[in-house]
């Protein structure tokens, strides 16, 4: 069970160091808003992950309000985008 958890922390991290390169090369800010979104979401699985890992289960209440957090950026951004705000067209 330990080489699964320590395999999955390792393609959740590389895929959070991908999320980060496209955060940060755009394209566009719709681009970056669901980058954002991927890493909040990928955070939480890490988060889960290690809860599995170390069997704390306070761990969860972390990871939910992780997920919260990054929904309602994700609705903030969609909010400011659809009245009009700055877009990298």
């Amino acid at each position: 069970m330990d080489h699964v958890i320590l395999i999955s922390q390792v393609i959740m991290s590389l895929a959070l160091i991908l999320v980060f390169v496209r955060i940060v090369r755009g394209p566009s800010l719709p681009d970056r808003v669901v980058a954002l979104e991927l890493f909040s979401t990928t955070v939480v699985g890490l988060v889960a992950v290690y809860t599995i890992k170390t069997d704390v289960a306070s761990f969860l209440d972390a990871a939910i309000v992780i997920a919260l957090m990054g929904f309602l950026a994700t609705i903030g951004f969609a909010r400011f985008l659809e009245r009009g705000g700055p877009r990298d067209d």
